[in-house]
C-alpha cells in the first residue's frame, strides 16, 4: 500500500473534514495517510509520499496563495508520482458545475499553474453564516442572493455530496 499526503487549504475548516474523510476511506484500505495543512509552519515534502492529494477551497472567487506556493515549491514531486486535486467551493452545488469541465474554479487553477494532474475534483462545499464575521456573512450573503443560493443570515447549509467524496478516494487509491 501507499504513502500518501493530503496537503490542504481551508477557510473555515469544510476542507479540512473532506480531507478526513478521504483519509479514513484510504486508511480503510491500508493505505498509510498523512494530512498537513498548507497554512501550518513547516509544510510538507511531497518527495517523502508515493502519492500526493492537493484539496484547496475557495473564498471570494479565489483559491489561497500558500496553494501555488506548495506546487511551485514541489514541482518537481507532483510532475512524477501519481497526484490529484480537488476544490471546494459552493458553485458547485449546481448541476454542471460539480465537475472538473463546468467548474470556473478548476479553469482559473489551470489558467495559473502548469500542473496537470492526472485526477481533479470537484465539492460543494458549506455556508455557514453564524460563523462569519459581520463583513464575510454580508459579503457571502450578496453573492448568494445573485447566484440563488441560501441568504438566512442564521443559516448553515451544507452542500457536499459525501458518496462523491468516497468516489474521489477510491480514484486516489487507483491512481
Amino acid at each position: 500500500m501507499a504513502r500518501i499526503l493530503i496537503a490542504y487549504s481551508t477557510v473555515d475548516g469544510h476542507t479540512r473534514r473532506i480531507c478526513e474523510r478521504m483519509q479514513r476511506s484510504l486508511e480503510g484500505e491500508g493505505h498509510a495517510v498523512t494530512l498537513a495543512s498548507l497554512s501550518a509552519a513547516g509544510r510538507p515534502d511531497a518527495d517523502a509520499f508515493e502519492k500526493v492529494v492537493i484539496g484547496a477551497s475557495i473564498r471570494y472567487g479565489k483559491h489561497r496563495q500558500e496553494v501555488f506556493d506548495f506546487i511551485e515549491g514541489n514541482r518537481q514531486a507532483l510532475a512524477t508520482k501519481p497526484s490529484a486535486f480537488f476544490t471546494v467551493n459552493a458553485v458547485a452545488r449546481k448541476p454542471g458545475k460539480d465537475v472538473p469541465e463546468g467548474n470556473p474554479y478548476v479553469k482559473s487553477f489551470r489558467r495559473l499553474t502548469p500542473w496537470r494532474p492526472p485526477l481533479v475534483g470537484v465539492f460543494a462545499g458549506r455556508i455557514d453564516y453564524r460563523s462569519y464575521g459581520f463583513v464575510d456573512r454580508q459579503v457571502i450573503r450578496f453573492i448568494m442572493w445573485l447566484t440563488k443560493g441560501p441568504t438566512d443570515p442564521q443559516a448553515c447549509v451544507e452542500f457536499t455530496d459525501w458518496e462523491n467524496v468516497d468516489a474521489f478516494s477510491r480514484r486516489v487509491a487507483a491512481l
